[in-house]
């Protein structure tokens, strides 16, 4: 089974210092950018918009995975894509029309995510599974960094697995929210693709030190 991919959140960067931040993550062993863009409305935050994006953008060299915790991402699709998006993820229950919603992603030339908050079922995807290239598993209420692991998240990721291995979909597994040392190993073996982190990573003493250590618990 090939190593799980570490995606720190830049949400939980230091904003005064971002581009020495977005350098550091260039430098590590990290796989991807993890871009939280919320708008004050689906979540009860707010966090940076288009130009900070277009920024990052500009200094990173690795995928950029854009989580849209936002009301009606549709009408986004277009603009994240100019702005060098890989990867776009947005929210089931933010999703009138989430078949649709998929195609106008990847219509866009980007890979199609659906992010479920904590008490969305997985079996919801049912339906949509093998035209969604990642699900993210929000592993703690989404809006602010910091948060608790939620325990039931491994359970989700079990689900989810075998919803994927039956369909015979290609969907990768994220999982979003108060990923550590403690927790990496079992969401790989649970079946988990990417691990997203943020104040573990960047609160951290040696944040490089940090993501190396969890590519190896998770090789």
């Amino acid at each position: 089974m090939s190593s799980t991919l570490i995606a720190p959140s830049v949400l939980a960067a230091d904003f005064a210092n971002l581009q020495r931040d977005v350098e550091m993550i260039n430098r590590s062993e990290a796989d991807w950018f993890h871009i939280d863009i919320m708008d004050g409305v689906f979540v009860p935050n707010i966090s940076f918009g288009m130009p900070v994006l277009r920024d990052i953008v500009k200094h990173a060299n690795k995928t950029i995975d854009v989580h849209l915790m936002i009301v009606d991402p549709d009408r986004y699709i277009k603009t994240f894509a100019a702005l060098g998006s890989n990867i776009l993820t947005v929210h089931y229950e933010a999703c009138t029309h989430l078949h649709r919603t998929l195609q106008a992603i990847k219509a866009e030339g980007m890979k199609a995510g659906v992010a479920l908050n904590p008490h969305t079922p997985v079996h919801l995807l049912e339906d949509t599974i093998e035209d969604i290239d990642l699900v993210c598993l929000m592993s703690v209420n989404p809006g602010f960094g910091g948060q608790s692991f939620i325990e039931n998240t491994y359970q989700k990721v079990t689900a989810l697995r075998q919803m994927i291995d039956q369909k015979g979909a290609n969907t990768q597994i994220e999982i979003d929210g108060g990923v550590t040392d403690k927790n990496a190993k079992q969401l790989k073996d649970t079946g988990a693709d990417v691990l997203v982190a943020g104040s573990f990573v960047f609160k951290s003493d040696d944040p490089v030190a940090t993501i190396s250590n969890l590519k190896q618990l998770t090789s």
